[in-house]
């Protein structure tokens, strides 16, 4: 298993050597390794199992920083840059030549965010490099929200965890690219559509589910537990499947009298909360004593819109 703890300079070291280490962020812990070094990228590829054709998320520290990384930020991306981050929002923009094609998987734009974190900001501005860091998990598992969970999935595969306690959001971050200067979001994620149309108006959704994505997090079956996860009434479907050991992920009903596990992801009902808490209730009904898990879709408004794609593509 990987050790635990705080050592940025050991971080530092590790990285400087090309090694890899999980680093929290305030959407989910990131499998973290120089974005420059074809060398570490590649190990992040092999220790994720994650397809070559799957882009990375570059993250650095600050907007001085991405201009030294990329050809033109466009006057809305360059908004939403100074209103949203550090933060869950995630930019595509023109690659400069300095970004190796393998971590964008040969595409000409990088995807890159500066997180809200501040071990790991810390972390980044002791660096002379970005780091790419895709969630700290195998290949279409459940994103790690804690330490304890980046050690359970890779820790035969990595050194060091920066331990930055829970993740705050628990979602991915929002990825947004631009056609012209016209906003398109490519993933759903830890910020809400209407916060990003405040800043800079109107923006096209386009979240396709794809064999050969355009931006990272947009294959079809990412974030899933080994269960089957129906999504629907969750209490007609519980009589449906009543001859099934079920576990149940809900907003803020108990359903604890009709299942092995229930999940409630807000007692309040409150979005955010439940978002931040959606990885965390996949993760506990992974369990063997498990035939399926029920759910259900929350209100599809704001934060919303993200936690319904994580559980649809969960449910795959």
């Amino acid at each position: 298993m990987a050790q635990v703890g705080k050592d940025i300079d050991l971080a530092i070291s590790l990285l400087e050597s090309d090694e890899l280490v999980g680093i929290p962020t305030e959407t989910v812990y990131g499998l973290a390794g120089n974005a420059l070094s074809e060398s570490a990228i590649l190990k992040i590829y092999s220790a994720k199992n994650r397809p070559k054709f799957d882009p990375l998320i570059a993250h650095t520290y600050s907007i001085d920083a991405i201009h030294e990384l990329v050809k033109h930020i466009p006057s809305k991306a360059l908004k939403l840059a100074e209103n949203l981050w550090p933060g869950p929002l995630t930019l595509l923009l023109e690659k400069s030549e300095e970004i190796p094609d393998l971590l964008t998987s040969g595409l000409p734009r990088v995807a890159i965010r500066i997180p809200n974190h501040p071990l790991t900001l810390k972390l980044l501005k002791k660096l002379s490099f970005p780091l790419a860091a895709p969630s700290a998990n195998p290949f279409g598992y459940v994103s790690p929200v804690e330490a304890e969970h980046v050690n359970e999935q890779l820790g035969d595969k990595i050194n060091y965890i920066l331990d930055g306690g829970k993740c705050a959001v628990g979602l991915e971050s929002t990825i947004v690219g631009f056609e012209g200067e016209d906003p398109v979001v490519h993933r759903l994620g830890g910020i809400a559509i209407e916060e990003l149309e405040k800043i800079v108006g109107k923006a096209k959704i386009e979240t396709n589910n794809s064999s050969n994505p355009a931006a990272p997090g947009m294959l079809k079956s990412h974030y899933s537990p080994g269960r089957k996860l129906i999504i629907g009434d969750i209490a007609v479907n519980a009589e449906k499947y009543k001859d099934k050991r079920i576990g149940i992920i809900s907003l803020s009903e108990d359903y604890s009298h009709l299942a092995v596990t229930n999940f409630i992801l807000s007692q309040a009902g409150d979005l955010e909360e439940a978002a931040s808490n959606l990885f965390r209730a996949l993760r506990q009904m992974d369990n063997p004593k498990l035939d399926l898990i029920l759910t259900e879709e929350v209100p599809n408004i704001g934060i919303g819109l993200a936690i319904n794609d994580r559980l649809n593509r969960a449910a795959v």
